[in-house]
């Protein structure tokens, strides 16, 4: 099969899983997906150790900004990705992760419950092994770290 049609039919399962409710990722190989890896790198948000292979770099860190890109804060209609949340993700050579995230404000009601949503994204893609959410407040968070994308969405812009 060729991988034309390899990528229809991962966003035909996509589409698929959304109509029956269950949140997935945008296939890494999409055009957003490539975009916002090599802004998150610009960015600093994704370091990989050295000795990993530069593919399975630029896969990983597509599918990692695919998975943030599923987790909303529940007071606001944008992912956290685009809100400006995530600070730095690292990858270490056995592809184990470590990120820092922060909320819109310390005393957000669900600060006990964002960092397990995001291991859990984290978590979820492929050749991730442990990880670790720290949750930090430093630098704090202010508006203008959410995206254009997230200004436009809420009339911020």
């Amino acid at each position: 099969m060729s991988n034309t049609m390899e990528d229809e039919d991962k966003q035909t399962e996509t589409e698929n899983a959304a109509e029956r409710g269950i949140e997935a990722a945008a296939p890494a190989a999409s055009e957003a997906a490539q975009r916002d890896s090599a802004e998150a790198v610009e960015e600093g948000i994704t370091h990989a150790h050295a000795d990993l292979d530069p593919a399975e770099v630029e896969r990983m860190t597509n599918d990692l900004v695919a998975a943030l890109k599923t987790v909303y804060d529940p007071e606001i209609p944008v992912d956290i990705y685009e809100l400006g949340l995530i600070y730095r993700v690292d990858i270490d050579e056995n592809r184990n992760v470590d990120a820092d995230m922060t909320l819109t404000a310390p005393g957000c009601p669900v600060a006990g419950e964002m960092p397990i949503w995001v291991e859990n994204a984290i978590a979820s893609v492929p050749g991730v092994g442990q990880v670790n959410v720290n949750l930090v407040f430093d630098p704090p968070w202010d508006m203008s770290m959410m995206s254009e994308e997230a200004k436009v969405a809420l009339d911020m812009f």
